[in-house]
């Protein structure tokens, strides 16, 4: 491999597309798109605009499009943008086609179901050999690719491949600040969409903006406590991948996450088949799985599974947060 740096981008889906949408933008680095289905990278490459992910915004001429995984041969740096759990068999799939001094970034917002790992350490366990980071924080896809300023996070154990990749990556709108805690943004990240749910559920329930702001509060407290319980920080928490990220998916009406809450506030019982992904709903056991085995509480996050699968009514649920026993803050 040249010492040029090559980005490739493996995921076409709406986040996929806006990360190399707003990096090839910038013109630095060569970025190339990957996705599964041949006719779709055909007609993005000839089109131009990909109306089923982000309908209206131009892709740039410099954005190069491949169905072929050998496009990744010359990459330096690759972005995993598809869904958390389809990571492990993207690693599989791909990893065969990537240097050994490639490194690997998810992109993605969840965690392991089957083992309850990290995406970064799923990664890692497929691909052993390589270099590992994440980008994580408050970015919605379509704000991204229109260029408007946006500001996420980049973590490694490896304090000189997460600044390489936030100087690498970052441009004029599109800004990333590098941070040696990919556990904690990793549990930002996943923990959020958990959160802004339950914000969602308080606002289909009526229950007003200052229970939306105790969610938020508390639910920081509660990914606080599981990342440091995971060898992560709190301070990281405290940043872009925890209360940024939280702040946007539990206030904004483009999260699913919260859109999902809201029906289930509302009374419909939670469908997950098919539609727009929703990695909170995910999320919200495995993270109740973790905290037990880990002991530490996490009531929000439990009362969001039970909802989820069932279990547990929109007044019970709040009867049970409501009658906690009172701590100091």
């Amino acid at each position: 491999m040249s010492g040029r740096e090559n980005i490739v981008v493996i995921g076409a889906g709406a986040f996929g597309t806006a990360l190399a949408t707003v990096i090839a933008l910038e013109g630095r680095v060569p970025v190339t798109l990957i996705g599964r289905d041949p006719s779709l990278m055909a007609d993005l490459r000839n089109d131009r605009v990909h109306n089923a992910a982000l309908p209206g915004v131009p892709l740039p001429d410099s954005l190069d499009f491949s169905a072929e995984p050998d496009a990744l041969e010359e990459a330096s740096i690759v972005l995993f943008a598809m869904p958390s759990q389809a990571h492990a068999d993207a690693a599989r799939h791909y990893g065969p086609y990537l240097a050994r001094d490639t490194v690997l970034v998810s992109c993605a917002k969840g965690i392991e179901r089957s083992s309850g790992r990290l995406l970064t350490q799923v990664l890692s366990r497929e691909l052993p050999h390589l270099a590992v980071g994440v980008l994580s924080g408050p970015g919605f896809a379509a704000d991204i690719a229109r260029g408007l300023p946006t500001a996420m996070a980049v973590a490694s154990t490896d304090p000189a491949i997460a600044e390489r990749l936030a100087r690498v990556i970052s441009g004029r709108t599109f800004r990333l600040y590098a941070s040696g805690d990919p556990v904690g943004v990793q549990l930002g990240g996943a923990l959020k969409n958990v959160l802004a749910i339950a914000c969602g559920i308080a606002e289909g329930a009526g229950l007003g903006e200052s229970a939306r702001a105790a969610l938020i509060s508390r639910g920081l407290a509660e990914m606080s406590r599981l990342a440091e319980a995971l060898g992560g920080r709190g301070d990281t928490i405290r940043g872009l991948s925890g209360l940024g990220d939280l702040v946007l998916t539990g206030t904004s009406h483009q999260s699913r996450n919260l859109r999902f809450g809201i029906s289930l506030g509302q009374g419909h019982p939670a469908d997950m088949s098919g539609g727009a992904l929703v990695e909170g709903a995910f999320t919200a056991a495995i993270a109740s799985d973790l905290a037990a085995r880990h002991q530490v509480e996490l009531p929000i996050t439990e009362a969001v599974a039970a909802m989820i699968e069932g279990r547990l009514d929109v007044s019970t649920a709040l009867e049970q947060l409501m009658s906690r026993p009172i701590t100091t803050e």
